[in-house]
């Protein structure tokens, strides 16, 4: 990625950084630094460029923002939050209140944020041309990129020490030896083939010392560095977005500003903004040839996925998008998964529901977890591989890798587009890695999505006994079964009862304007019915909008309890009704483990492990 200026724009007057630089250096005596609670002093210490922005910020108009070093999901209820917490050890994130729209403001407080180093960055950048040509050999991975860049730059700069100023020291220099045209003679010499005019004066403008090192105070060389990496390495300004794990998609729409979609906050705008198409479109070509997928204007859309996981979508040039270049990215789901005792928390399901997706995934049935995009499928899907048995070997197919699973013995697999430049070679598609995943006889099949021609084989899988379990994108079961049966996916109507479980989520909308994620609906799907051409199901718990509860509809009538899960477990027909106790018991040990605290997405496995071992749940077959 190439250093791209782009326009900040703060929704507040700047008040006056006077003090800034001297707090900075004695923050005892800085009279904001002492209003601020402990935690916040520690990151003040830590990055004081987080104090600059304080200064910077009118504290007399809109208050000391609060402090958090993590975000509950009960400040949604905030209605004007304003509110700082770090995205990572370097960045921080300010939310602030815009009382005239809907969305209010995410402003990024990187190292670079204040600390105007314009007139060093193409000096420094000139100083590490001729080192970055020396190199015996090129570093690999981004990992080795950052190391032979930080050793550079230091090689490159001068940091002055406490008390010490950059005046100060240059002063001094040509006080005592009178050389400031020695100096300049000294900073042209190292070029190989002379500076330029242009070259020539951004030297200039640098302060440097007799050996052509570069002079910058500390806070100055942390945001050239920070600089640096960010934009040469990583992803530019779209850095502290990917950084930040409360966000769910960032979008470009054109000219004009980036918008998150933030996991508390919900629709948010930020404070950079792209003004001009001639850099929007140099933006999302550099991104695209960090991507190794090149946008041309024979090739204007591109999707791809991030160094971390995350998936985007480029679309370039106005022949086809008329605010200009725009993209749109799916960020990665953390590893730090959600528990299925943290979805009963959230209101997303009960601990009834739970008890029946534990004793169902434990014996081996299907599962597709269906709805619209950002329903929480993905989610809903990783928090139930709990409930595998943690004995089994589990394949998962993904063409972005979202899933987390916690067993040991798990084959993680990722479906590959071959980019262009990359040789000779085939897309490794979903298709081809999951009939490679049938030859390793695995005892679950996890596929991310399923979308197309994958779908046949997924099906073909379950007649030959391998359980799947999958996300699907429709709103209900009747439109699962039409997408299922319709191109390109095409399964016959007869094999869809190999599918026995459909669960139907969805974002809904309470009463208070919230909008949270539901499971519309449990349903265990029966078979084809010659007669009416159509496909039996039966729901088996139905989400209740009045009250927000869910009722089990299908309490006496489950088809995959009675005539299935309750054979393998060994109840005699006389007996089968006994199986919902089973489902009970369940319930009320994942209701007694959350309230014991194990919400935990790994420390419930490993209790759940715990309970089975200690025959506290009835194992059958």
């Amino acid at each position: 990625m190439s250093t791209l200026t782009v326009s900040l724009t703060l929704p507040f007057k700047p008040a006056k950084a006077d003090q800034g630089n001297d707090c900075a250096n004695n923050l005892e005596s800085c009279s904001i630094y002492r209003m601020l609670p402990p935690h916040a002093k520690e990151y003040m210490q830590r990055s004081p460029h987080l104090l600059e922005y304080l200064h910077t910020y009118p504290v007399e108009t809109y208050g000391v923002p609060l402090f958090f070093s993590e975000l509950k999901r009960d400040l949604r209820t905030m209605k004007e939050p304003n509110l700082i917490y770090p995205a990572n050890e370097e960045t921080y994130i300010h939310i602030f209140p815009d009382p005239v729209d809907a969305r209010n403001y995410y402003i990024p407080i990187e190292p670079s944020f204040l600390s105007s180093v314009n007139d060093l960055m193409p000096a420094v950048e000139l100083k590490l041309v001729n080192l970055l040509d020396a190199l015996d050999r090129d570093p690999i991975s981004d990992a080795e990129r950052v190391t032979v860049l930080r050793e550079l730059i230091s090689r490159v700069v001068y940091v002055t020490k406490p008390q010490e100023s950059v005046e100060g020291l240059l002063a001094q220099i040509e006080a005592q030896q009178g050389m400031k045209s020695k100096i300049m003679a000294f900073l042209n010499k190292d070029l190989t083939a002379g500076p330029d005019d242009g070259e020539a004066a951004a030297l200039a403008r640098a302060p440097t010392l007799p050996d052509g090192r570069i002079v910058m105070t500390p806070q100055e060389f942390k945001a050239v560095e920070y600089l640096m990496i960010r934009d040469k390495i990583d992803l530019g300004v779209l850095k502290p977005y990917i950084n930040d794990r409360y966000i769910e998609d960032v979008t470009c729409d054109g000219l004009g500003p980036i918008f998150i979609e933030h996991k508390i906050f919900k629709g948010l705008k930020s404070i950079i903004e792209f003004h001009k198409s001639d850099e929007l479109d140099q933006f999302v070509v550099k991104l695209g040839e960090r991507l190794k997928k090149p946008l041309t204007y024979r090739t204007p859309i591109v999707d791809s996925t991030l160094p971390d996981g995350s998936r985007i979508n480029i679309v370039y040039g106005t022949e086809i998008s008329k605010r200009g270049s725009n993209f749109t990215i799916r960020k990665a789901m953390a590893d730090d998964v959600i528990s299925i005792l943290k979805l009963v928390e959230f209101g997303t399901c009960n601990y009834e529901m739970a008890g029946y997706f534990w004793i169902c995934i434990e014996h081996g049935m299907s599962m597709f977890m269906s709805g619209e995009t950002a329903s929480g499928k993905t989610t809903s899907l990783n928090a139930v591989t709990a409930f595998i048995p943690p004995e089994h070997k589990i394949v998962s197919i993904e063409d972005t890798p979202e899933l987390q699973v916690p067993h040991k013995n798990w084959t993680r697999e990722v479906s590959k587009a071959k980019g262009k430049g990359e040789g000779e070679g085939a897309d490794v598609t979903m298709f081809d890695l999951l009939k490679s995943a049938l030859r390793q006889r695995p005892n679950m099949i996890i596929v991310g999505e399923i979308r197309g021609v994958e779908g046949s084989v997924a099906f073909g899988a379950m007649q030959t006994g391998h359980p799947v379990l999958s996300t699907f994108h429709a709103a209900s079961v009747e439109k699962l079964i039409q997408r299922l049966c319709g191109d390109p996916i095409s399964i016959p109507k007869t094999f869809l009862d190999n599918l026995n479980i459909v669960v139907i989520q969805s974002a809904v909308k309470r009463p208070s304007g919230e909008t949270v994620r539901r499971m519309l609906s449990v349903n265990e799907l029966v078979g084809y019915n010659p007669d009416t051409g159509g496909i039996s199901f039966v729901e088996m718990f139905k989400w209740n909008p009045v009250d927000d509860t869910f009722d089990f509809t299908g309490k006496g009538a489950s088809f995959l309890l009675e005539n299935k899960i309750a054979t393998l477990l060994g109840f005699p027909d006389s007996r089968k009704a006994e199986i919902y106790d089973e489902v009970d018991k369940r319930a009320r040990i994942l209701e007694r483990l959350h309230k014991a605290g194990y919400t935990d997405y790994k420390d419930l496995f490993q209790m759940l492990t715990k309970v089975k071992k200690e025959g506290l749940i009835r194992i059958g077959g």
